[in-house]
C-alpha cells in the first residue's frame, strides 16, 4: 500500500516534441559538420603526401641526370672529336688508294684506240656514177643518205628500204649541166639544200620535190646586196641549226646571203666580207655554229670571218686575216659540238683547229694534207674528240682516203 500511495505522489512526465526534434536536428549538423571536417583533413594529407611523392621523384631525376651529364662531361674530358680510326681501317683505306692510282696510271699509259671507236665491223658500197662524188648529206636519224657528183646527178637512198642490189630509190638532175658542189639535210630532215655550179640553190623535200629555187640577181648591178640573189656560181651553202627555214649560201660574186623557205623572191640578208684592203672578198665556205650564234665564212684571200647572228651583219665579230695561204680555197668549215672551236680545211693541204675565244692563233695544225677539190669537208665527232677530213689521190697515193685526228 505504501508503494501505491507513494507512486500516486508522482506526477506523470511532460515531454516537448518540438523541443526534442530541435535538439535531434542540432546533433545532426554537429554530426555532419564532424565528418566534413575528417574529410578535408584526409584530402590535405592524400595532397601534402602527393607533393612529397612527385618532389621526391623529380629530385631524384635530376640527380640521375647530373650524374649522367657528369659521366658524359668525364667522357669529353677523356676524347675530344671522333674516335681514332683502327689499325685495319687505315690499312684497307691505303690500300683502295694505291690502287685507285695504279688504274689512273693504268688509263694514262692506254693510248687513244681509234679501232674501237669507229664502226668499222661492217660496210657495203654504194655505186653513185662513173665520175667524181662531190657531196654527201646523211638525214640526223641516219636512215637515209643523198649523193650527188660531177655528173650533174643526186640519189636518194634509204637504208630501210633498200634490197641487196644496193640501189638508189631515186635519181634527179635538179641543176642540169651543173656540177654538184654542196648537199645538206635540214636540222629536222625534212628538206635537202642542193648548191650546184649554177647561181641559184634549190630546196627538195626528202622525196625529191622541189620546194624552192632562189632567184638569180641582176648581174649588171655593182651593189650586191641591191640584187636579189647571187650573181655568179654558188660555192657552199649550211642549214640554220635551231630555225629550220632559213638557210645561207656563198658564192663567187662575194657575197654570204642568208633565205626563208617562207619568202622565196629574195634574200633575208647580205653579208659582204672584206680583205684587208677593204676590198671584195670571195667566200668558198660558210657555216653556222650548233647553236646557231655565229655565222663563219673562209674567203680566197686566205681569212676566216665572223658575224654575229642576234646582230646586224655590218661589223666583224671575229676575224683572222691569214687563217690560209692567199689565194688558196679554204674548202670548209665546221664547228665543233661545244661551240668553242672550229675547224678549217684549207686549200694549202692544212688542217687548223681554231679557238672561237682567241682567234690570233691556231691551236692545231696538221700539214701535208693534199687537197685537190674545193668540196673537201671536215666534221667533229659528237664527243668532239675526232676530226676526220678527206685526202685526196696524189701520183705517190693513188687512192683517195679519210684522215681521222
Amino acid at each position: 500500500m505504501a508503494e501505491q500511495l507513494a507512486n500516486k505522489d508522482k506526477k506523470a512526465r511532460v515531454f516537448d516534441l518540438d523541443e526534442m526534434l530541435y535538439e535531434a536536428r542540432k546533433s545532426a549538423a554537429k554530426v555532419e559538420y564532424c565528418e566534413e571536417i575528417k574529410n578535408d583533413v584526409a584530402e590535405e594529407n592524400n595532397s601534402e603526401n602527393n607533393v612529397v611523392g612527385l618532389s621526391a621523384s623529380f629530385l631524384q631525376l635530376k640527380s640521375k641526370e647530373e650524374r649522367e651529364q657528369d659521366n658524359d662531361d668525364d667522357d669529353d674530358d677523356e676524347l675530344i672529336g671522333p674516335a681514332p680510326p683502327s689499325e685495319n681501317k687505315m690499312a684497307s683505306e691505303e690500300k683502295e688508294k694505291e690502287a685507285e692510282n695504279e688504274e689512273e696510271e693504268s688509263d694514262e699509259d692506254v693510248e687513244f684506240n681509234i679501232h674501237n671507236t669507229l664502226p668499222l665491223s661492217s660496210n657495203v658500197t654504194l655505186q653513185h656514177g662513173n665520175k667524181i662524188v662531190s657531196g654527201l648529206a646523211l638525214d640526223s636519224s641516219g636512215a637515209r643518205l643523198v649523193s650527188g657528183g660531177y655528173d650533174y646527178d643526186v640519189k636518194f637512198w634509204d637504208f630501210a628500204g633498200m634490197n641487196s642490189s644496193l640501189h638508189s630509190f631515186r635519181t634527179i638532175r635538179p641543176c642540169e649541166c651543173h656540177p654538184i658542189r654542196d648537199l645538206k639535210y635540214s636540222a629536222t630532215g625534212e628538206n635537202i639544200l642542193i648548191v650546184a655550179g649554177n647561181a641559184q640553190a634549190k630546196v627538195v623535200d626528202r622525196d625529191a620535190h622541189e620546194i624552192m629555187e632562189c632567184p638569180k640577181g641582176d648581174q649588171y648591178i655593182v651593189d650586191m646586196s641591191s640584187t636579189k640573189g647571187h650573181t655568179a656560181m654558188l660555192n657552199c651553202g649550211s642549214w640554220h641549226p635551231k630555225k629550220r627555214e632559213e638557210f645561207m649560201t656563198c658564192s663567187n660574186d662575194g657575197t654570204v646571203r642568208l633565205w626563208d623557205i617562207n619568202q622565196p623572191k629574195k634574200h633575208k640578208n647580205v653579208i659582204k666580207p672584206k680583205s684587208i684592203q677593204g676590198r671584195r672578198s670571195i667566200p668558198t665556205s660558210c657555216a653556222y655554229s650548233r647553236d646557231g650564234r655565229w655565222v663563219a665564212a673562209a674567203c680566197q684571200d686566205g681569212s676566216v670571218q665572223i658575224w654575229d647572228h642576234e646582230k646586224m651583219f655590218v661589223n666583224v665579230a671575229m676575224k683572222n686575216m691569214k687563217a690560209h695561204v692567199n689565194g688558196t680555197d679554204t674548202s670548209c668549215v665546221c664547228f665543233s659540238y661545244d661551240n668553242l672551236q672550229f675547224a678549217t680545211r684549207g686549200g694549202d693541204d692544212t688542217l687548223k683547229l681554231w679557238d672561237v675565244r682567241n682567234l690570233s692563233k691556231s691551236v692545231h695544225v696538221k700539214e701535208n694534207l693534199s687537197n685537190l677539190f674545193p668540196m673537201t669537208d671536215c666534221f667533229f665527232s659528237p664527243d668532239d674528240k675526232l676530226i676526220v677530213t678527206g685526202i685526196s689521190a696524189t701520183k705517190d697515193h693513188k687512192k683517195g682516203k679519210l684522215a681521222f685526228f
